[in-house]
């Protein structure tokens, strides 16, 4: 961020997650335990093709999400993780292009939930 002047978005952070804000763009990365909650287990570092860092792209509704995603498979994407809605309040899919890079596509239905009120936080061990 420091090297090119990047903005954390702060109101974004949580235990497992960092991001910053590249022209509109979220540039986000993650710790260890967000790779199982995204299906990227068998992609962690340690793995074969590792993802360290995806773009999210953000989208106008839920139905865009839906929208974006069939694009992206008919540009020969792939589905990591189908639409779901996530902990933080948002719509989202994982997806993954040709060269097997990594995104997202989000859509936010509201105002973020902040880490410490994530109830059954996917970084706290049960």
């Amino acid at each position: 961020m420091k090297v090119f002047g990047f903005r954390e978005i702060e109101s974004h952070r949580s235990p497992i997650y960092r991001c910053i804000d590249v022209g509109g763009l979220e540039l986000g990365f993650n710790a260890e335990a967000a790779y199982p909650l995204l299906n990227l287990a068998s992609r962690q570092p340690q793995g074969v093709a590792a993802v360290r860092t995806y773009i999210t792209f953000e989208v106008g509704s839920p139905e865009a999400v839906d929208s974006a995603v069939e694009a992206a498979l008919a540009a020969g994407g792939r589905v990591v993780k189908p639409a779901y809605n996530t902990y933080y309040n948002a719509r989202q899919a994982v997806m993954e292009d040709p060269e097997a890079n990594v995104f997202r596509i989000n859509h936010r239905k509201g105002p973020r939930v902040p880490a410490d009120l994530v109830e059954s936080p996917p970084w706290v061990k049960a």
